[in-house]
């Protein structure tokens, strides 16, 4: 129906198409990142913990507030699908539609994560990105996006009518019952819509449709983090690999993703102040 509408163009299509973009929500005032602080604080941050995430599997790992943790690329080229919440708060968690329309389909150094109503407080900053120099490729695709939600076996059995337990939705939900000792029902209320991290993807020219390609991601990249609350995230490593070909099965070359949490020096992160909750009085109009 996008390709072949019903109804002629009115007179006055071409005007009513030449409307301005206007940004929804402009940054100008968002409390500012400082990225001296962020960088000194990382200069001499040491390594206290590695996590490694199995090919086609999930792993959770737990980060202090005011440390940095990292995904690093160890085999392959894989991609990973990233969830975040508060670990003394598991209704607070990632909320990838806001995050995207603040800072855009994909992200990299000095944007936020952001968590979901009424708490609207930023979870992460990203602080370094061994892929920044990829930018943007003539396909309109880039990388660590914030568009695609994971795959999931929902929607696998929807396209395929097949079902299959390592799509990330199972795999996050896996691990999360793991770690905080729950039935997988329960697990399954706070898995929420991913980072995209190392993934390359975009919408299509002609039918703007959600699509990824391989990943330019290879061993020792990483992307780097810093903890703004107390963290317990969840890392899948997708069953899709590098997402050159599909997901959602056993088809593609997996390769297994590490995590790393680092402790900074006492006194590097200067003024640094955890980010309080949302100050809105929540009356809704009431």
């Amino acid at each position: 129906m996008k390709n072949h509408p019903q109804n002629p163009a009115p007179e006055d299509a071409i005007a009513r198409r030449a409307c301005p973009p206007v940004i929804c929500y402009p940054t100008d005032t968002l409390p500012p990142v400082s990225p001296v602080i962020f960088s000194k604080g990382r200069e001499n941050i040491k390594l206290i913990e590695e996590i490694i995430v199995p090919p086609r599997e999930a792993n959770t790992f737990s980060v202090p507030a005011g440390h940095y943790f990292r995904i690093v690329s160890v085999e392959g080229a894989q991609v990973g699908d990233l969830n975040l919440w508060n670990a003394l708060d598991l209704e607070e968690k990632f909320f990838s539609g806001k995050t995207r329309a603040l800072h855009g389909t994909h992200v990299s150094v000095g944007d936020r994560l952001w968590s979901n109503l009424p708490n609207m407080r930023s979870m992460a900053t990203i602080t370094y990105d061994t892929l920044d120099w990829y930018g943007w490729d003539e396909d309109g695709g880039s990388v660590h996006d914030v568009i695609g939600t994971r795959c999931d076996p929902y929607t696998n059995v929807l396209l395929s009518g097949n079902e299959y337990h390592h799509c990330c939705h199972s795999n996050l939900i896996r691990a999360v019952a793991a770690e905080r000792k729950m039935s997988a029902d329960m697990a399954e209320r706070f898995v929420h819509d991913v980072l995209n991290v190392f993934m390359c993807t975009g919408f299509t020219q002609d039918t703007h449709q959600y699509f990824m390609k391989a990943s330019p991601v290879r061993p020792g990249d990483y992307i780097e983090f810093f903890a703004e609350i107390d963290l317990l995230g969840a890392l899948s490593a997708c069953p899709g690999g590098d997402c050159s070909s599909g997901h959602s099965s056993e088809d593609a070359q997996c390769y297994p993703l590490k995590v790393e949490i680092y402790e900074p020096a006492d006194g590097s992160i200067g003024d640094w102040v955890k980010p309080a909750r949302s100050p809105y009085s929540r009356s809704h109009g009431l």
